[in-house]
């Protein structure tokens, strides 16, 4: 992304020591004995709340158990049999809308077990070790093309290849890792672990990585079906949706995916230029991440404007707190109807919205705010479909992810049912690889 240097937008608003230390790890690791101490607040259930809130149906309790037993290994082996990207998810994963929401001690205290960080801790153990842990099973003669070198195609690739198969995995971008590497906050994943999990993840072997490469430009389904046994399609959604307002196209009004993905890749975040007044439309994860962003790298005023009400916001209620105490304000129940200025943003004018039972609707009061940069984080959408049948604006898909075309899957945000979760995109990979592996075997 490249940002226009327009009045009111800088590089280097704070010193690089405060912006480093705005973007430290938003959770530190947990030292062996907190871990223990965290551990043993489990109570081991049997038929486990927890587990059934987990979209990659983890045992935690076990796992919990063994980290409690001193074995953090064993505990990210029971993990990784899962999730393969359970380091990340560790991160990223809204635990407190899936598994910690679920957990007894939630229910009965107010606090739960804390999942997420025992998750990490184990899975980080493991990982410092040289070896993969994973070793492959007997070459079956078959190849797969997984497109999408996101949560999904990397599950998809891992589980393939253990099972023997030969996998080519593509991506359009310079690098793997889609998201989890261009699409979340910096400070979830620190240290560059995103690619380092990816190196991790090919350690397994039996998976060519080919980047710069994209379906639809690149690539095409008729030649990647031609070439192989099967497909499977991890593309996830390349476009942004419009906000139809006029002035959308002034200068510094940009797509919330491409400025974090710029920051994500910056070498030195005192080079990043941010506005004074940033105004961030929507209501999901990626806005919130864009005006935290915003607001770590030194902007003054930082304004996330959402058009329906506070529960009905995508981003969670821990998020959405996140973004106030780092003095982000939130707006519900307004809708951008102009962005004012001459050539670049300089107001953006909000009407407010309410439900009379038929739908979202304008009342037609306004109100403007200062506004030097503005973010669109309304939603994105699919770029290529291949020709495959869609639901909705997304591939269709029955049962482990099968598509309307025989030998292809798909899985991820392209894909219709999930909800566009890292955690949800792993099982998705996970499970079609599975299914890829039973047909090309002739056991479906």
């Amino acid at each position: 992304m490249s940002t226009p240097m327009t009045p009111g937008i800088a590089a280097g608003r704070l010193p690089g020591e405060e912006i480093a230390t705005n973007f430290d790890d938003l959770h530190a690791p947990y030292a062996p004995h907190e871990a223990a101490v965290a551990a043993d607040r489990c109570y081991f259930c049997h038929d486990a709340p927890c587990v059934t809130a987990c979209p990659t149906g983890i045992d935690i309790p076990l796992f919990i158990r063994q980290i409690s037993t001193g074995t953090p290994e064993a505990a990210a082996k029971t993990i990784f049999d899962q999730n393969i990207l359970g380091g990340m998810c560790a991160r990223v994963c809204p635990t407190e809308d899936l598994c910690e929401q679920a957990c007894v001690r939630e229910a009965a205290e107010g606090k739960p077990v804390e999942i997420g960080r025992l998750q990490r801790h184990a899975t980080d153990a493991l990982m410092a070790k040289q070896s993969h842990p994973y070793t492959r099973a007997d070459a079956t003669g078959k190849t797969v093309a997984v497109v999408g070198a996101g949560p999904a195609g990397l599950a998809c690739a891992h589980r393939l290849a253990m099972q023997g198969h030969d996998v080519t995995l593509y991506d359009g971008r310079t690098k793997p890792g889609g998201l989890n590497e261009f699409g979340i906050a910096a400070y979830k994943a620190t240290d560059d672990f995103a690619a380092r999990e990816v190196d991790w993840l090919l350690g397994i072997g039996g998976i060519t990585l080919q980047t710069g490469k994209r379906l639809g430009t690149d690539l095409t389904l008729d030649a990647l079906t031609g070439d192989h046994d099967a497909v499977f399609l991890a593309v996830g959604l390349g476009g942004v949706n419009a906000l139809r307002a006029p002035g959308e196209n002034k200068d510094s009004v940009t797509d919330a995916v491409d400025f974090i993905a710029t920051l994500r890749q910056s070498p030195d975040l005192t080079h990043l230029p941010v506005g004074r007044d940033v105004v961030v439309i929507g209501g999901g994860m990626t806005a919130v991440d864009a005006a935290v962003q915003s607001k770590l790298l030194g902007a003054q005023n930082v304004t996330i404007a959402y058009r329906r009400g506070r529960d009905a916001m995508s981003a969670s209620r821990y998020e959405q707190d996140l973004a106030a105490s780092k003095g982000v304000r939130l707006m519900f129940n307004v809708q951008p109807v102009a962005i004012h200025g001459n050539g670049a943003v300089r107001e953006v004018e909000l009407e407010y919205t309410a439900d009379d039972g038929t739908g979202l609707k304008g009342t037609g009061e306004t109100i403007r705010l200062a506004a030097d940069q503005v973010f669109k984080a309304i939603g994105q959408t699919l770029e290529t479909d291949a020709g495959l049948t869609l639901e909705g604006r997304k591939i269709a898909v029955t049962g482990a992810g099968r598509t309307s075309r025989a030998g292809v899957w798909a899985g991820g945000d392209c894909a219709s049912g999930g909800d566009d979760l890292t955690v949800t995109a792993v099982a998705e990979g996970r499970d079609a690889a599975m299914d890829i592996h039973a047909t090309l075997m002739g056991s479906n």
